[in-house]
Parts: C-alpha cells; sequence; structure tokens
C-alpha cells in the first residue's frame, strides 16, 4: 500500500506564506514526478508545481514568483513553499506522486487526500 500524507495547510492572510509538505510511504520502488495540484470550489483540478527525480520543475503561471517547490527525494519527501499568498490561492490542495509500487509495475497516479489552504483579506 501507497500512502501521500499532506501537512502544513491552514488559514493565512493574504501576502503571509505557508509551507505544505507531503510524505509517501509504503511500498514503493521509484518515484518520478512529485508535486502539488488544487482544487477550488466550482473549479476542476489544476497543477500547481510539479518536480522531477532528476530536478526538473513546472508551475503554473499563476504561482510563478511566488510558489517554489522542494524535494527530498532520499525521503520520498514533496514541499510547497508558498509566499505572497492572494485571496485566489485559497483552494484544497492535493499531492500527487508518479510512482511505481514494485519493479514489476506500471507507472501510476497517486494522490493524498488534500489540504486545505484558505487566505483571507
Amino acid at each position: 500500500q501507497v500512502q501521500l500524507v499532506e501537512s502544513g495547510g491552514g488559514l493565512v492572510q493574504a501576502g503571509g506564506s505557508l509551507r505544505l509538505s507531503c510524505a509517501a510511504s509504503g511500498s514503493i520502488f521509484s518515484i518520478n514526478g512529485m508535486g502539488w495540484y488544487r482544487q477550488a470550489p466550482g473549479k476542476q483540478r489544476e497543477l500547481v508545481a510539479m518536480r522531477t527525480f532528476g530536478g526538473s520543475t513546472n508551475y503554473a503561471d499563476s504561482v510563478k514568483g511566488r510558489f517554489t517547490i522542494y524535494r527530498d527525494n532520499a525521503k520520498n519527501t514533496v514541499y510547497l513553499q508558498m509566499n505572497s499568498l492572494k485571496l485566489e490561492d485559497t483552494a484544497v490542495y492535493y499531492c500527487n506522486a508518479d510512482l511505481k509500487p514494485t519493479y514489476y509495475s506500471g507507472t501510476r497516479p497517486y494522490w493524498g487526500q488534500g489540504t486545505q489552504v484558505t487566505v483571507s483579506s
């Protein structure tokens, strides 16, 4: 079984900062991409930031320059440092990992349970 456990969400004023963490555990052979998606009420889930095992990153245009994704490959953990938060960043943030549970299995996406980030004025 693979688990992605998120932490670090909460309530913050506009302009403030939060750091999200996500640790993958269980039967894991390898992890390719790890990152974060978010879903605001009434909207589709969207990519926020992704980091590959090799260090390549991809950010949504709306967060470039404000959010930074870090990854500790040895700990199977990914972090999202969110600065200069805006009201429109309010959403449930989901951790995502593309991984192989065993040598023989294919790569597939796994998801965390989600953590709420609320930015107030």
